[in-house]
């Protein structure tokens, strides 16, 4: 059991950290598609930068990097939460009740996920954890 345990606090924070990375990956497309045009069908119009589309593209593609960095991992992850949450209600609730039919699966799935990394962080391989050892080392080491 004690094996277990060690296993289980050794790995948690580093399979967080690649929950977060992989979810940053499959994100930040959904983004540039948005505001580059990214893998889009062939004569795509763009939208404004300065409309709800435009917004919901800078949200997915910097909040996603931001995400993929691991930098400021909470209140990204809290705003692409509430981003998704709404992206599902606004955009794939209209069209039925079940997310299988409404196409609303990712929106939904991406939602949870980002609001699980709210709450949880970053994990062992991110520029907030760096950042707060660089800290907690400078400040032990000033008498503080």
């Amino acid at each position: 059991m004690v094996y277990l345990n060690s296993f289980s606090s050794w790995w948690s924070p580093r399979t967080l950290s690649v929950l977060r990375i992989v979810t940053a990956f499959l994100f930040m497309p959904h983004g540039a598609q948005k505001l580059l045009g990214f893998l889009a069908p062939q004569h795509t119009i763009l939208p404004p930068v300065f409309s709800l589309l435009g917004l919901a593209g800078m949200l997915e593609f910097f909040g996603g990097l931001f995400i993929l960095l691991g930098l400021f991992t909470r209140p990204v992850a809290f705003i692409l939460s509430g981003e998704m949450a709404v992206a599902y209600f606004m955009v794939h609730a209209p069209k039925g009740f079940w997310p299988l039919g409404n196409g609303g699966d990712l929106a939904a799935i991406f939602c949870f996920v980002f609001l699980y990394l709210a709450i949880a962080g970053g994990g062992a391989w991110s520029v907030d954890r760096l950042w707060r050892r660089n800290y907690s080392s400078n400040n032990s080491s000033a008498g503080l």
